[in-house]
């Protein structure tokens, strides 16, 4: 059954505020074998303007798809999380994220679209650290697969 098209414009309440820490940064850029030292080394970050040590493009990731797990949750949408794919994700920075911020999420369902009997929503997760300041715009596209037929 196809998602209520009402639903496009609905924006969820901000998230609460996710610290940005080193050591998580550190982590990431370990997991996804990047070793730029401007992610683990304050001082090359520094060197590159930086105050801190900067997280890898697409880090945002891991807040941002927790922070869509209110338009999956919405028991109003009604989308089928058991066939949710992930189907794309793309990042607009106003500035890099860095050590020391403190993230909030605000997601708005941007599209629903109904192709070959799945559901294709978008999810626009606008990103600000704790002055306000616009960080990160991600646009996550989730594909919920129509059910199989008996």
């Amino acid at each position: 059954m196809a998602l209520d098209q009402s639903f496009v414009g609905r924006t969820y309440p901000a998230t609460e505020p996710y610290e940005v820490g080193r050591e998580k940064i550190r982590e990431f850029a370990d997991a996804i074998g990047d070793a730029n030292p401007v992610y683990t080394d304050p001082e090359a970050a520094k060197a590159l303007g930086h105050p801190d040590v900067i997280a890898p493009p697409t880090f945002v990731f891991a807040i941002t798809f927790r922070a869509a797990g209110q338009v999956v949750q919405d028991p109003q949408l009604g989308l089928d999380y058991d066939r949710v794919v992930h189907g794309d994700q793309k990042f607009a920075y106003t500035r890099p994220v860095r050590a020391g911020d403190r993230l909030t999420v605000t997601s708005t369902i941007e599209t629903i679209k109904s192709m070959a009997g799945n559901d294709v929503v978008t999810v626009r997760g606008e990103v600000h650290d704790e002055t306000g300041e616009h960080v990160v715009t991600a646009h996550t596209m989730l594909v919920a697969r129509a059910a199989e037929e008996a």
